[in-house]
């Protein structure tokens, strides 16, 4: 670029994981040309990025699907970067074996109330229920402590690295809410998604999108590069499982969401309407499309 290059900022954010370190890294570690843009990064967890959306701090952020439901005024959806559960997914565990209908009953941590996993819950059971908001990463210590500071706990539900990490420390499984979904709907289960704001503009909204794909079809092709840098957010993962947890959430789906993908997020969302849990039926607005 010369002097007289006018840079275009663009603010990202993502969380401190190793899927979206390993999206992420070549466009954090200068792998690709990123012409007359400049990439900041902030890694947050996802609740305060659903929460920062609302004011529209970053231009390129990650987004639970269930919080784009109120920030499609806001954002489009980028067509990659998808975070799916194809038959797995956020989980529900606790000390002791339960069913499922037991669990309307129970007190319950979750990561957030704007997260999918928030929503694929409330739509598992078919009603609300009682719960504790606790930082992701705070709530298997909280379910085996059975207290949040101060606060009963009986199950949490688990997204993220404890997904693959929950039974070291002797939880067990009561319902993985991405093979309900796929029993149900025969469709992976939308969990997060990049939002581009749209007051950039057509040009700058297809062009960001293009480097954001460049950067996740870069980590795909130097796998063990990128699983290096991804590393560094493993959360006490060992490199297998940091390599099983990358492959969950960044694969095909994440190039594109494709066409079941799409129905995927707008049945999702249009349950969550027909339920009374989301106050408008919003349909997806992806760019491009």
């Amino acid at each position: 670029m010369n002097a007289t290059t006018t840079w275009q900022l663009i603010r990202v954010g993502h969380s401190p994981d190793p899927d979206d370190a390993f999206m992420f890294h070549a466009l954090t570690n200068g792998c690709v040309d990123t012409g007359s843009y400049q990439f900041t990064h902030e890694l947050v967890d996802i609740e305060t990025l659903n929460q920062r959306a609302f004011r529209g701090e970053l231009e390129l952020t990650a987004l639970s699907i269930h919080a784009y439901a109120y920030l499609h005024e806001k954002y489009l959806l980028c067509n990659c970067g998808a975070s799916m559960g194809d038959g797995y997914g956020p989980l529900v565990v606790g000390k002791e074996s339960l069913s499922v209908t037991e669990l309307a009953g129970k007190v319950i941590a979750i990561p957030g109330k704007l997260t999918s996993a928030y929503l694929a819950l409330r739509l598992c059971l078919g009603t609300d229920f009682a719960h504790i908001v606790v930082p992701f990463d705070e709530i298997i210590p909280a379910v085996l402590q059975g207290d949040y500071q101060g606060q009963p706990i009986d199950v949490g539900l688990i997204i993220h690295e404890g997904q693959l990490t929950y039974s070291e420390s002797k939880l067990r499984l009561i319902v993985d809410l991405g093979k309900w979904w796929k029993d149900l709907t025969d469709l992976p289960l939308p969990l997060g998604a990049n939002g581009i704001r749209k007051d950039l503009g057509p040009t700058a909204i297809e062009e960001v999108q293009q480097l954001l794909l460049k950067s996740i079809e870069y980590g795909l092709e130097h796998r063990q590069e990128a699983l290096d840098y991804a590393l560094r957010y493993g959360r006490d993962l060992d490199r297998s499982q940091a390599d099983k947890f990358v492959g969950m959430y960044v694969n095909d789906w994440t190039l594109d969401f494709g066409a079941r993908g799409r129905e995927a997020l707008r049945l999702f969302l249009a349950m969550g309407h027909q339920q009374g849990i989301l106050p408008e039926l919003v349909v997806p607005e992806f760019v491009g499309v």
